[in-house]
């Protein structure tokens, strides 16, 4: 899958701070990885592989994500100081 990181590969910084902003945004919300995953049409595995860093998510995920949260993707990269 493009974009996607192996759990042996260095997590990017850039991906680590975006999967914060994600992780606090739905905390903010009081979503769970669930719920999340639901409204933006993910598996949970996929949320939680977002929030740990563990993938470069694509412009179409990232804005499903946000949809979902409420919020516009530039919000969240903003939030990660990206």
């Amino acid at each position: 899958m493009a974009g996607r990181t192996t759990k042996h590969s260095k997590r990017s910084a850039l991906a680590l701070r975006l999967g914060a902003s994600v992780r606090d945004a739905r905390n903010r919300k009081k979503l769970t990885q669930e719920r999340l995953a639901e409204g933006a049409s993910l598996s949970k595995n996929y949320i939680g592989n977002i929030e740990r860093g563990e993938y470069d998510v694509s412009v179409s995920v990232l804005k499903r994500v946000a949809v979902a949260l409420g919020c516009r993707a530039t919000d969240l990269l903003a939030a990660a100081d990206i």
